[in-house]
């Protein structure tokens, strides 16, 4: 599945199924919320906090994934194309990185 082509299936879905998005500011409340909750897993699997029993059946892979939907609703409702915003990313960080390089390399 390609970027394009979730945004694309989860739009199918919130009109369909899900009838409506939330307006963006609760979304972006909701994707604060799901980064928390990948957070607090992420804490417990590989930092030193240790799971309370109730959390044991919590999923990494499930709290990532709810922090992809929400932003791909929120790419949705704002006109972003996330393909081309990563793919312009990419470039970004790589003639950064390539400037980056040059100028560490004439300082030596």
């Amino acid at each position: 599945m390609t970027l394009e082509n979730a945004q694309q299936q989860v739009d199918e879905w919130i009109k369909t199924i899900g009838v409506r998005y939330f307006n963006e500011l609760t979304n972006l409340g909701i994707l604060m919320e799901e980064v928390g909750e990948l957070s607090k897993i992420m804490v417990r699997v590989y930092g030193e906090q240790s799971f309370k029993e109730a959390e044991k059946d919590k999923s990494l892979s499930d709290e990532f994934a709810d922090v992809l939907w929400v932003l791909l609703c929120l790419a949705n409702q704002t006109g972003v194309n996330l393909t081309d915003a990563l793919q312009k990313n990419f470039e970004k960080k790589t003639l950064r990185d390539a400037l980056r390089h040059k100028l560490n390399n004439k300082l030596q």
